[in-house]
């Protein structure tokens, strides 16, 4: 019996010692070398490579279900660049206006938080339309898995065709606004470059910046963008290289920095922080006011 007993906690000591020689590394993000020599160097291209990676998706967990009661906004359709049918949610301004605002959703799609997001800012700001932009063509996420799988079928070519759309759907008196966080703050960027001369005010929430200096110069707007030290895409680094290529490029950032983590402005978010986020919410209205 003692035999037996021995055989078993022998084998058992193998087994943990073995557990822990093969367990899996922590996943990383994809390091700034491989985004130079192993992908286009286009950071929209680069976010969808990341957005693939199970580190990205660690940073956004699932989030708490919302539901909008009373939304102010109703659905919109308009004709993209390319022809194709392409979608929002609209909230029309109380007297006839140019000011517009692009309202750019997370990785989850445009939920009914994005839809909420709409609703408050066309309450705070005086006389706008607002339009939240659907780049996932109706589909919405409800997990990091599956907001994966959305973000990889979002093709370049099919959201600068809505976006382009949408400009065209404003007119070509519009003044372009653009607000988006994350997936969306990184589209906010690269929606008010697609404005042209139309662009009026970038609003940016941890979005990945552009990087090519030649791209800012085209730039028609001044950026105000929030950020997370704690993030990791992007890093303060990232979030360090925009300023000085804004400065390159001789166009105005504004940049403020919180004791936070990714997606730290969503309610709807686990890491959410009330506090930078009201900050954050405060100053964004205080910028698209004063550029109205």
């Amino acid at each position: 019996m003692k035999k037996f007993l021995f055989i078993i906690l022998a084998a058992f000591c193998t087994a943990a010692l073995l557990s822990s020689s093969y367990k899996t590394a922590e996943p990383e993000l994809l390091t700034p070398a491989c985004y130079v020599s192993c992908f286009n160097a286009d950071v929209r291209e680069q976010f969808r490579q990341e957005a693939n990676t199970a580190a990205f998706a660690m940073m956004h967990e699932k989030p708490a279900y919302y539901k909008l009661e009373q939304a102010l906004g109703t659905p919109v359709t308009f004709k993209a660049a390319d022809g194709s049918t392409a979608m929002g949610y609209e909230i029309k301004s109380k007297k006839k206006s140019d000011k517009w605002i692009f309202v750019i959703q997370e990785w989850w799609g445009l939920n009914d938080y994005i839809k909420r997001e709409s609703d408050v800012l066309w309450k705070e700001l005086d006389n706008v339309n607002v339009i939240a932009l659907d780049l996932y063509d109706g589909k919405v996420a409800a997990t990091p898995d599956s907001a994966m799988k959305l973000v990889q079928g979002a093709k370049t070519d099919r959201l600068e065709n809505i976006i382009k759309g949408a400009v065209a759907y404003t007119g070509k008196d519009a003044k372009i606004y653009t607000i988006g966080w994350c997936f969306g703050g990184m589209w906010s960027l690269q929606a008010s470059l697609l404005a042209g001369k139309q662009a009026a005010g970038c609003v940016m929430y941890y979005g990945r910046p552009e990087t090519n200096i030649e791209k800012l110069k085209t730039l028609n707007c001044d950026v105000i963008g929030f950020f997370g030290n704690k993030d990791k895409s992007p890093s303060p680094e990232m979030v360090a290289r925009f300023e000085q290529d804004m400065q390159t490029a001789g166009k105005k950032l504004t940049t403020f920095k919180y004791d936070a983590g990714h997606g730290f402005a969503n309610p709807s978010n686990p890491a959410f922080n009330k506090e930078a986020t009201e900050d954050a919410h405060a100053k964004a209205v205080a910028f698209l006011k004063a550029h109205m």
